[in-house]
């Protein structure tokens, strides 16, 4: 989920069909220099938020709930109880630099008590790496760790490039949050602590191999990094003294309900090593997990099975044990190939983390070669842990835990091969809002019914910015999915309905990204209610706004320029998950759901969304061919 605000800048209702949204561009100057200059997120006028807000609820609710929740609103709108929020939350963003971010963390992460595995962790699935011992697995780590110490160097500099959007610089505060931090589990709520800002910043990185915890220091005692060579030579020692396979999987813990892990946490750290030793976890710049080889599967498989290790790491008895969910960043590198990486979601969203994926690829690809001086290192710290009892009962609960978890993910990972983002490019029409419309109608025609849709919109053009949502589901999308389906329209009219779709979706993409969406701003009024200790207004103990945030549709958008699939879970037990990445000539599209829901299949979704995808290049091609 990304995210972001500007200057309440209230736009015309028709909107310049001009591109709207262009490619985000990186520029080379120092990433802090507009930092000061953002404008603050907005909040949007109560008037809007409220007509938009039944505007989404008419192709999800039914009439007589619409109906009844028109009163509420109205009631919300002219009773002063709307306005008396409103006027409130303007006051919180004259006072704050951003009145949502820290309202949108405890909300959507921090108080969130269910696992952070599956439920909020992205997985991303790179290419697949042409090794198969553990010679080839050290020597990639080694070359991925050096060019993750490159993407450091830039953000220690603060010369990483600004990127920008339609002209305008992003707020580059995400990637200072996503390395050397952690999240810890409170019994209610968690925090996430960032190690970079202290004194003294952290020099060493958490290799993890064979359930064993290592701490590798990644300097020189002048400060330099160490070079691949040397990388790849502390790796295998670390592989040869954690050779053992029955040790306890002390990480498995922290794939618990956060409640849970809470308490298994305060009673682990305890002990003095214990809690040393899990410091030297939450301090480190990263951690690399060295996987043991999974069990095999045939080529069509083979993403969808490595898309769910990087979610959850394949059970007990294969790698779940071999992480520390609650760091930020966590690379995974199997013996068999497979790679990728886990990141806890509540310091930031996917963009940074895919900036800093494609710069690795990048630097990987280079194949410099550093002398490596010829200092004898010192060998990696191993971390102890002294497993009691009830320790060792917490770890047998998180493994029945997990285990229940990995069976009850359905991951199914299609890689479209008939054409990518070039082909609506060609028809003027926006590849998101393409891709998004063939979702609705994959959903529209397995379920005969739209549903609550949500697509990320990063709000970093607005300082501290981090998402709010874009309704893919709208009057017109159902419009369209119900032309589709009705075989006495011609394929003019269906086409004409599915321009009108994009074009809406376009639309409210630009409202999202500019501050002027409709959920976050609900949320914002929602949580002044609390804050002011007042009675909830009727309109959030509605039926329809629960329905309205019951997602069944859980989406996102992650462009990047290596080939890599990204994927996250539902959101609720009977959704989807989709995440999708649009190449010139392809796309990848991660679908997962849950088996525990008998009306959810990953597989058949894909079915229908690869199905969608090819009904709807045929409208184009059909066009086009009537036109000549």
């Amino acid at each position: 989920m990304l995210g972001f605000f500007v200057r309440a800048v209230q736009r015309p209702s028709a909107v310049n069909p001009r591109r709207l949204l262009r490619a985000v561009t990186q520029i080379p100057e120092r990433s802090f220099v507009h930092q000061e200059g953002l404008p603050k997120l907005p909040v949007p006028p109560l008037k809007q938020t409220c007509e938009r807000y039944l505007a989404i609820l008419e192709p999800i609710v039914s009439e007589e709930e619409l109906e009844h929740t028109r009163q509420l609103v109205q009631e919300f709108l002219k009773g002063g109880v709307g306005e008396r929020l409103q006027k409130e939350l303007e006051r919180r963003a004259r006072k704050t630099d951003n009145w949502l971010s820290e309202w949108w963390m405890q909300s959507a992460y921090l108080d969130c008590r269910m696992p952070v595995a599956v439920y909020t962790s992205p997985g991303v699935v790179l290419p697949r790496m042409h090794f198969q011992d553990r010679q080839g697995q050290m020597r990639f780590a080694a070359k991925l760790i050096a060019g993750v110490l490159d993407f450091k160097r830039m953000i220690d500099s603060e010369t990483l490039p600004v990127e920008y959007l339609s002209g305008k610089p992003l707020c580059m505060d995400q990637y200072y949050q996503i390395l050397s931090s952690c999240r810890i589990p409170g019994p209610k709520r968690d925090t996430v602590v960032n190690h970079a800002v202290g004194k003294i910043p952290p020099t060493h990185i958490t290799v993890v191999h064979n359930f064993q915890f290592f701490v590798l220091d990644v300097y020189n005692s002048d400060g330099t990094p160490l070079t691949v060579d040397q990388i790849y030579m502390q790796l295998e020692k670390i592989w040869n003294s954690s050779l053992q396979t029955n040790k306890e999987p002390i990480g498995i813990l922290t794939s618990q309900h956060r409640n849970t892990w809470g308490k298994a946490y305060n009673n682990l750290i305890k002990d003095k090593t214990n809690k040393e030793s899990v410091r030297a976890i939450q301090k480190s710049i990263f951690a690399v997990c060295l996987d043991a080889p999974m069990p095999r599967v045939s080529d069509e498989l083979y993403l969808s099975r490595v898309a769910a290790q990087m979610l959850h790491g394949g059970g007990a008895r294969w790698n779940s044990g071999n992480r520390w969910f609650d760091k930020t960043l966590q690379f995974i590198v199997g013996e068999d190939g497979s790679c990728g990486l886990v990141y806890e979601h509540a310091p930031a969203e996917g963009p940074p983390v895919v900036f800093l994926i494609d710069h690795v690829v990048k630097y990987m690809q280079n194949k410099q070669i550093v002398r490596s001086p010829m200092v004898p290192l010192p060998m990696p710290q191993k971390l102890r842990f002294n497993i009691t009892p009830e320790i060792k009962r917490d770890i047998e609960k998180a493994k029945q835990n997990m285990n229940i978890m990995v069976h009850d993910l359905d991951v199914k990972v299609l890689k479209f091969s008939h054409f990518g983002k070039n082909l609506p490019k060609q028809h003027k029409l926006s590849p998101d809002g393409f891709v998004q419309m063939a979702l609705q109608l994959a959903y529209f025609r397995m379920y005969n019914i739209c549903c609550p849709t949500y697509e990320s919109a990063s709000l970093r053009m607005f300082k501290y910015g981090r998402t709010d949502a874009i309704r893919s589901t709208t009057a017109d999308s159902l419009q369209f999915v119900t032309a589709m389906q009705d075989s006495t329209k011609q394929n003019k009219e269906k086409l004409a309905t599915l321009q009108k779709a994009v074009q809406t979706h376009k639309e409210n993409t630009y409202n999202a990204v500019h501050g002027q969406a409709v959920d976050r701003h609900l949320l914002g009024l929602k949580m002044q209610s609390i804050t002011d200790l007042t009675s909830m207004p009727e309109i959030f103990m509605d039926t329809s706004y629960a329905v309205a945030n019951h997602f069944n549709l859980s989406t996102s958008q992650v462009g990047s320029k290596t080939d890599c699939v990204m994927c996250f879970g539902p959101v609720v037990p009977d959704g989807y998950g989709v995440c999708y990445n649009p190449m010139d000539e392809h796309i990848n599209i991660a679908i997962t759901a849950f088996n525990s829901c008998e009306e959810t299949n990953a597989a058949n979704f894909a079915q229908a969304v690869e199905d969608s995808l090819l009904d709807m290049r045929a409208l184009l091609e059909d066009a086009a061919v009537t036109r000549q």
